[in-house]
């Protein structure tokens, strides 16, 4: 059995040319800033440094919080 990832297909590379931060459009990527891609079907969805930290520390948290395996208890519909 293969093991399966909780991480989509993600990297850290060096923007081409400029463009907008997906984010934050105010987020400018200028040509040779590093930037998060990250894959979203056959296309690449691309953060500035500032948005991708912010995206990584609260995927972070949700990961910790996985790893706790605590059931989350849901209130019963009435």
């Amino acid at each position: 059995m293969a093991t399966k990832s909780l991480i989509i297909r993600t990297e850290v590379d060096r923007a081409k040319i400029a463009h907008n931060c997906r984010a934050n459009k105010r987020h400018r990527i200028k040509a040779g800033d590093v930037r998060l891609s990250v894959r979203n079907g056959r296309s690449w969805v691309r953060y500035c440094r500032a948005c991708a930290d912010q995206i990584l520390e609260r995927d972070i948290k949700k990961l910790r919080e996985l790893q706790a395996f605590e059931p989350v208890d849901h209130p019963s519909p009435d």
